[in-house]
């Protein structure tokens, strides 16, 4: 019998899939959805409670009271606001050692590190769960990169591993062999919104890569449909991402819009 799972849930499809994939080998689920993060039909049909990010006191209580033993964070985390991150008293004593003093892994690995040292669960990443959705080696699709697109995928890949080694993003776009745009603290897709938007990357490359020496149970770099289209949208033409270490989601729908668009997608081993 599989230890009851908890998912730390925020927003998109990703979550959804680890339900699903839970209720077909009988595994016991339950989804501590954060607010203003979790979509609503996300927590349809299961046993969930709404917490806010900051009541960390709260929140592991509700976990012990369901039982669950292990857990996994999904889903995108928006920044927050102000109400929703008031933090209570253990949230308070965990700020207190310092945390924010680190980078985005820094942080990802003090919470880890608390939740089992201190609190007795144990985490496992998204991979651990649906190992399916770990991106492949090579052509994700039909459609391949051509000669030309060479030196904008090496590019691109320094320029997202070197960003990575920095504890600042995991993304980057090139355009002629050189970086036009780096993933800042708002994410993938207001990067590529803003690329969009000035026409600076028509013809490049965008590459997603886990960042050197991460906590690969949190926050692997991960794309979707709507990368995608924003990827279209911005006149890019394809997308890189780490073979083993980046996360596909709903990737029937993804390689079909790809296809349609003409958007390479394609797994490497940086």
């Amino acid at each position: 019998m599989l230890p009851k799972l908890g998912i730390l849930a925020g927003g998109g499809e990703l979550p959804r899939l680890l339900i699903g994939a839970c209720r077909k080998v009988g595994r016991d689920v339950f989804v501590l959805a954060f607010d203003g993060q979790c979509d609503p039909e996300t927590v349809d049909q299961v046993d969930h409670a709404w917490v806010r990010l900051g009541a960390a006191g709260t929140s592991i209580k509700i976990l012990k009271d369901h039982g669950v033993e292990q857990l996994v964070m999904a889903g995108r985390i928006r920044r927050p606001g102000i109400v929703s991150m008031l933090p209570d008293f253990r949230t308070v004593r965990f700020l207190a050692t310092g945390v924010f003093n680190k980078g985005d892994d820094g942080l990802l690995r003090a919470i880890i590190s608390e939740l089992e040292t201190q609190e007795g669960f144990r985490m496992v990443g998204v991979h651990d769960v649906m190992p399916e959705l770990l991106a492949p080696e090579g052509a994700i699709g039909s459609i391949s990169p051509q000669a030309e697109d060479e030196d904008n995928i090496r590019a691109a890949v320094k320029a997202a591993l070197e960003l990575g080694a920095q504890d600042k993003g995991q993304a980057a776009v090139t355009l002629h062999g050189q970086t036009v745009a780096l993933e800042e603290q708002d994410g993938t897709d207001a990067m590529l919104k803003r690329l969009i938007a000035s026409g600076a990357a028509r013809g490049g490359v965008l590459a997603k890569m886990t960042k050197p020496g991460q906590e690969r149970r949190a926050d692997l770099p991960a794309i979707g449909t709507r990368t995608v289209e924003n990827v279209h949208a911005a006149g890019i033409k394809g997308i890189v991402v780490e073979a083993g270490g980046s996360v596909i989601v709903g990737r029937e729908e993804l390689v079909k819009a790809a296809d349609e668009m003409g958007v390479f997608v394609i797994g490497v081993k940086p």
